[in-house]
């Protein structure tokens, strides 16, 4: 057993498993966009990007008054990327929106309807 410098060995201690949440999970991707991405408020992550017809990961931030942030090509991917491996779950058949202040995400119809059919 190793010995430290007083000349004791050490003492083995207990480790505590912590293992974490769903919640710690989303909050850490969230914490991470909001860096990525300074001033946005909403991620919306699809699996189509306007103007093309094959499947590719696609994002588009916006700020807290529903403003588009303007994204460059690896923001976009990244953020598309990082949300879709985050939450398998979900069927990227439509798009959703990851609420950079609570970690959640939900379907972007659920948000275009509460906007009143606009963003």
């Amino acid at each position: 057993m190793p010995e430290s410098c007083s000349g004791r060995a050490f003492a083995a201690q207990h480790a505590e498993a912590v293992e974490p949440t769903v919640g710690t999970h989303q909050h850490r991707l969230a914490a991470l966009l909001a860096d990525m991405v300074p001033g946005a408020r909403i991620i919306r992550v699809s699996q189509r990007e306007p103007g093309q017809t094959w499947p590719s990961p696609y994002s588009r931030a916006y700020d807290e008054r529903g403003r588009l942030i303007t994204l460059n090509r690896a923001q976009a991917l990244i953020a598309a990327r990082w949300v879709t491996r985050a939450h398998p779950h979900a069927s990227w058949d439509e798009a959703y929106d990851l609420d950079l202040t609570t970690g959640i995400l939900r379907p972007a119809a659920e948000a275009y309807a509460g906007a009143g059919g606009g963003r």
